[in-house]
């Protein structure tokens, strides 16, 4: 096995070049349609997209793991979940050993809408892997499969560990 360190300079370099692909690829209103047509027509704000997702895909979760979740604030997150649990998108259940503590859930109705949503992701899905040969997505995959068994292992080993050759 080779040892591939990369030069912070060369890290500099290829995350300012991921970040505008990455930008780039969000621009594309094609990609986004489907969900947010979804969002306009159910009246949800992104946030809320995003919380009925992670609840619908994970199960239930705390108030604080929402927010961790969703990126914000604890504070923020109860809005969020003030305006779910008024549309019956979610429930709060508060743990009898623990009081102070909320979890979430999805109602009958937040799954039918993760539903709707998750169908309307996989399509999307769907169609961005269709511009991609058969070559070029299990280079995605890999390279994704690789990305997370590195952040799944021990800090300082991501980088500092044997590197695997490129393909």
């Amino acid at each position: 096995m080779s040892r591939n360190i990369p030069k912070e300079e060369d890290l500099t370099n290829d995350a300012t070049r991921l970040q505008q692909l990455l930008y780039s690829v969000g621009r594309r209103r094609s990609l986004r349609d489907p969900i947010a047509s979804t969002c306009e027509e159910m009246q949800f704000t992104p946030p809320q997209v995003h919380a009925l997702l992670w609840l619908g895909q994970d199960g239930m979760l705390t108030m604080g793991e929402l927010a961790r979740r969703l990126g914000v604030t604890e504070k923020t997150v109860t809005g969020v979940v003030d305006r779910l649990e008024r549309e019956d998108q979610v429930q709060r259940e508060r743990i009898t050993l623990d009081r102070r503590v909320v979890r979430c859930r999805l109602t009958e109705q937040g799954q039918k809408t993760y539903q709707k949503l998750e169908r309307l992701m996989f399509q999307a899905v769907v169609h961005m892997l269709g511009m991609l040969d058969t070559t070029d997505r299990k280079a995605l995959f890999r390279i994704l499969e690789k990305l997370i068994r590195r952040l799944e292992s021990p800090p300082g080993e991501a980088l500092s560990g044997p590197q695997e050759k490129s393909a």
